[in-house]
């Protein structure tokens, strides 16, 4: 199983996904394109949404969290602004403006395997 398919299953099973209606709208997008039609049915990404939608955390982001600029693209910021609104401890993205963006004191930005490998995120997995 490859990385980001072994952090979802850990995440749902050990924590809890946070989302913000802004982040969840980027991955209804992202889930609806058609690189995906090899790897999982739309019925199937359907029921993940779903799924996603109830299990999370869904972060408030405040206006003094919104107007922030972390990243050179402004369409990133939305994922540090759900993550700092709920007070998370990891960013876990596979977008590399983000991992290559701002290092933050109170939020660490990681690739899904380099999330699977750290201990306070849950181990190796």
């Amino acid at each position: 199983m490859r990385p980001p398919a072994r952090l979802v299953r850990h995440v749902l099973a050990h924590g809890v996904p946070v989302f913000s209606p802004a982040t969840f709208a980027e991955l209804e997008l992202r889930l609806g394109k058609p690189k995906f039609d090899r790897y999982l049915s739309m019925e199937l990404r359907r029921r993940i949404l779903h799924d996603a939608n109830a299990a999370a955390y869904w972060a408030n982001v405040p206006g003094e969290i919104a107007v922030q600029r972390f990243c050179r693209d402004i369409d990133d910021d939305k994922f540090i602004h759900a993550a700092r609104a709920a007070t998370a401890r990891w960013l876990v993205t596979g977008d590399q403006g983000l991992l290559d963006g701002p290092t933050l004191e109170d939020l660490s930005i990681l690739g899904p395997a380099e999330a699977l490998h750290v201990p306070e995120f849950g181990g190796t997995v």
